[in-house]
């Protein structure tokens, strides 16, 4: 088993940081609480830590993570609290400006769903019920890609699965007043970390169109 070591170091490379050379910043956000402008809700993957990835500082931006940044319906609200409760502190309390619904490629959740294989145990039972939040992604998907590719398929099902948790969010009324008002804007974001590139989905176009293109390197 490894040891914790290099958490460790990391603590104190942030203590040398934020409570060292930046120490105003964190002792203003001690005294006055947190105002994010974002809700980010992130896949739990390892590879794709929304404040590494936007270069973030302490109290940027409140971070909801899961399973394949899924966000239940409002009607399954009280099922699936931990993540929705998150979502209603973010909107209600900080009064978060923005909501950013954050894929990315290569989602071992989102690869699950479109397998699609019979659970075979308790563990495998939770997390297809919370990946039956984007079973209508597959459905689609399957239906507008007949014949593709295994891969092709689930790149399609992770960009899918944005648009309905976009969708979900919508459904909450508190969440879509806001937006309507235009005090709340949502956002569907996906990280491609193979080509290093962002994207955006853009609802005038119905697509997912480049919003940071990949990082050239010069030889």
């Amino acid at each position: 088993m490894r040891d914790v070591t290099k958490f460790l170091s990391g603590f104190r490379r942030f203590q040398r940081s934020y409570l060292g050379k930046q120490r105003g910043l964190y002792a203003q956000l001690v005294q006055q609480g947190q105002h994010p402008r974002a809700l980010v809700i992130a896949c739990c993957d390892s590879r794709c830590d929304p404040a590494l990835l936007m270069d973030c500082d302490p109290g940027d931006m409140f971070v909801v993570r899961n399973v394949a940044n899924l966000v239940p319906p409002h009607v399954q609200a009280t099922y699936f609290a931990a993540t929705t409760s998150a979502i209603a502190f973010a909107v209600h309390n900080l009064e978060v400006e923005h909501i950013i619904v954050l894929g990315h490629a290569q989602c071992g959740g989102i690869r699950a769903l479109m397998e699609h294989k019979a659970p075979t145990c308790n563990e495998e039972e939770l997390i297809t019920k919370w990946l039956g939040i984007a079973e209508e992604a597959r459905r689609r998907v399957l239906n507008e890609l007949k014949g593709k590719s295994m891969q092709t398929l689930t790149h399609a099902c992770e960009q899918s699965a944005i648009l309905v948790s976009l969708e979900n969010l919508m459904s909450y009324p508190w969440i879509s007043s806001r937006v309507h008002q235009g005090k709340l804007g949502l956002h569907g974001w996906y990280f491609d970390m193979q080509h290093g590139e962002l994207y955006e989905y853009m609802p005038e176009t119905g697509d997912f169109q480049v919003l940071v293109n990949k990082l050239e390197v010069e030889a």
